[in-house]
């Protein structure tokens, strides 16, 4: 048996050569912690010793790898099934021509960040991608409603589609999605500022089967959406409409009397709602697990006093964000002290809610994480004992 000078053996060295170069065990593979060292040949590299083994490939924050490296990978890899492009903005339209040259089989694919991809990749995809079930083009501000029309009417199963700060997208574009993807789970069109009602009902009569939408920043839609999610989307798990003020508390009562399957939901600064939302949560809701009401000032104590005793209250409220909730006091505290799931609470600004109150909540939920925030002296008490003087736009206690 040869021995090298630390003892180990060379045919274990020789074992463990063959494994590493051999392609088969090398399925799958992620870059994200070395982002900064991989530059194109290495993936051209990597791409050559795979080949049609690779399934999974993440170049997440890679900004070396351009289209001349993607187009050998593609060339090389066309078993691909997920790709992380994220961040790579070297990449352009090109890449997803490669793409959809060579790998049929693609299911997965992130350009979110990739600012240089515009409507002729969603067509090149479309035409060449046709398993195509999650894309992610994020951020990538130059594609417009002829690139999704585009994408759709070859991408019909469509799972997953994540358009948050697409801001060139116009209801028209959502009216392709609900025309041509009735698979649709989850969709993203977070900041699209000028989606409105029309577009967004079309997406609820069309794909039944969502469960998670984010329209959060679209200022212009109103109680009409929350209608059309609860007369259309029975199976909608999460919904994220922060900064949506003109939704109302008549909106949510639909909502929360049809969506029974909510399990989380964002409403920071929809700065219409009341205590009646709460109430229609606690009684129609029992999955629900994170809830955000930041910024809703009208909401008080009898409102988390009826989330507290509602049927999600005791094994399934997780997360419940006050912050900027002025009419909250430490009796909402004791409202949710029977909440044994609760793992987080946000209370930032919630001045009346004092460090007595929270002390009284960890004795029933020692491990929960109360984030709060309290003013502290300003300025410091002087040597003479003057009165403590407090930052007139920070009193809490």
């Amino acid at each position: 048996m040869r021995r090298d000078v630390n003892g180990v053996t060379k045919s274990r060295f020789e074992a463990w050569n063959v494994l590493a170069l051999d392609g088969s065990n090398w399925q799958r593979i992620d870059l994200f912690d070395f982002q900064r060292d991989i530059e194109g040949r290495v993936v051209e590299n990597i791409s050559k010793r795979c080949g049609g083994f690779l399934r999974k490939l993440s170049l997440r924050g890679c900004l070396g790898v351009g289209d001349n490296a993607l187009r050998t990978f593609a060339q090389n890899c066309r078993n691909i099934e997920v790709l992380n492009l994220n961040g790579c903005t070297k990449t352009t339209d090109a890449t997803c021509t490669s793409l959809s040259k060579f790998c049929s089989k693609l299911r997965h694919l992130d350009l979110a960040s990739c600012t240089s991809i515009t409507n002729m990749s969603l067509k090149a995809l479309s035409e060449g991608c046709p398993l195509l079930e999650q894309l992610n083009i994020s951020w990538c501000d130059q594609v417009t409603k002829d690139g999704i029309q585009a994408l759709v009417r070859g991408c019909g199963g469509l799972k997953a589609l994540f358009l948050k700060g697409c801001t060139q997208l116009e209801d028209e574009a959502l009216k392709y999605i609900g025309a041509h993807c009735p698979e649709l789970v989850t969709l993203n069109l977070q900041t699209c500022l000028q989606i409105t009602d029309e577009g967004l009902i079309t997406i609820c009569r069309g794909c039944h089967k969502l469960q998670s939408l984010c329209a959060s920043g679209c200022s212009n839609i109103t109680d009409a959406i929350l209608n059309a999610l609860g007369q259309n989307c029975p199976r909608l798990r999460i919904l994220e409409v922060a900064r949506c003020s003109q939704l109302t508390d008549v909106g949510f009562t639909t909502l929360a009397r049809n969506c029974h399957e909510l399990e989380k939901m964002d409403l920071e600064e929809c700065v219409q709602i009341t205590d009646s939302t709460l109430i229609q949560l606690s009684i129609h809701c029992p999955r629900l697990q994170v809830l955000s009401l930041s910024h809703c000032e009208l909401i008080t104590d009898d409102g988390i006093r009826h989330l507290g005793n509602g049927a999600c209250a005791h094994d399934q409220l997780e997360v419940i964000e006050l912050d900027n909730c002025p009419l909250i006091t430490d009796a909402s505290l004791e409202h949710l002290k029977s909440c044994h799931s609760l793992e987080r609470i946000e209370l930032y600004d919630c001045q009346q809610i004092t460090r007595a109150g929270i002390k009284r909540l960890r004795t029933h939920l020692p491990n929960i994480k109360v984030h709060a925030y309290f003013a502290p002296v300003t300025p410091p008490p002087s040597v003479g004992g003057s009165r403590q003087r407090f930052c007139r736009c920070c009193i809490i206690l």
